[in-house]
């Protein structure tokens, strides 16, 4: 049995490969390789989950809880989540019109560039975030700061465009869950959690050099007045009794920020880089606001004001 209690999940009998919802999107910093990680430093205990940087959701996937709450500040990704909970059979046969071809590519990616983008459905909007994350470059979707999709073409021989199965079986968790789905600030996107909720927080991480940072999943940065603002917010969160468990970057200034919190270093696969030779393995800190043993609440003592910031 799971040593995580009292998590109302929809899984009643084992679920196979096809059946069990997987990320349908490649995601810089996706978590689908730490998962069983993540696992071992979740608490004991908790009532609603929240995650208020989604991406490809692999954590959400992996525990399938009854009450989510789900936010990215990325709209035609959030998009995405929305039409597969609603429309799926629409979304799948509009992703048969895509093509695997150079030129229907980069017609595809233009499609931002003209003003009636913003007059697009919902689908056609889910359909073409999808197409483009499954043939483009080494599937980094990428975007330059008016918001235009800039990643180049991927040449590959047979994308899997239309994972019709894969598709179903994240409409079929979504569907029959009580998942609340935004696209907010992620402060504003946990308003509502209370004492016994579950936040996992996986931020744009802060540099580790100068050319090492990558936020082009949205137009707007994420520097360090923000990574500040984020752990004001865990802060308090740990203030309301709930649990919080953090990833980010193995830097001074993450260790700083944290350091009235647990944090344990983990070693990352990073699957998804322009320069081959880059990914691979990479230490990042796992970070809680309580013992993953007991469940006992820990940095109370973590700063409550934005005083004496460190930038």
């Amino acid at each position: 049995m799971s040593r995580v209690q009292n998590l109302a999940v929809l899984r009643r009998e084992p679920l196979s490969d096809t059946q069990h919802p997987k990320p349908f999107l490649k995601w810089a910093g996706g978590k689908r390789q730490l998962v069983p990680v993540l696992r071992e430093h979740l608490p004991p205990a908790f009532k609603g989950y929240y995650e208020p940087f989604v991406g490809a959701g692999a954590l959400l996937f992996e525990l399938q809880p009854r009450q989510a709450v789900i936010n990215d500040l990325n709209h035609d990704l959030i998009t995405c989540y929305r039409v597969l909970k609603k429309n799926p059979q629409a979304l799948i046969e509009k992703l048969r019109e895509h093509r695997n071809e150079k030129d229907h590519f980069y017609e595809t990616r233009a499609l931002d560039r003209h003003p009636e983008f913003s007059q697009f459905c919902e689908i056609q909007r889910a359909a073409r975030m999808i197409y483009l994350n499954k043939t483009c470059f080494n599937g980094l979707f990428r975007v330059n700061r008016k918001g235009h999709f800039n990643a180049p073409f991927g040449n590959y021989r047979n994308p899997n465009i239309v994972n019709e199965e894969g598709l179903m079986a994240v409409h079929r968790y979504i569907s029959r869950s009580a998942l609340q789905v935004f696209n907010t600030d992620f402060e504003e996107a946990v308003q509502t959690a209370r004492r016994g909720d579950f936040i996992y927080f996986d931020p744009p991480y802060d540099p580790v050099s100068e050319t090492a940072s990558f936020t082009g999943y949205q137009s707007g940065g994420f520097g360090r007045l923000e990574q500040y603002r984020l752990m004001c917010v865990v802060t308090e969160l740990t203030r309301r009794g709930c649990r919080v468990m953090l990833s980010n970057s193995a830097t001074e200034y993450i260790r700083s920020l944290y350091k009235d919190f647990k944090i344990v270093r983990v070693a990352a696969h990073r699957m998804i880089n322009s320069v081959g030779s880059r990914r691979g393995k990479i230490d990042e800190f796992l970070i809680t606001n309580y013992d993953p043993e007991t469940g006992a609440l820990l940095g109370q003592k973590a700063r409550r004001s934005y005083s004496n910031l460190i930038l």
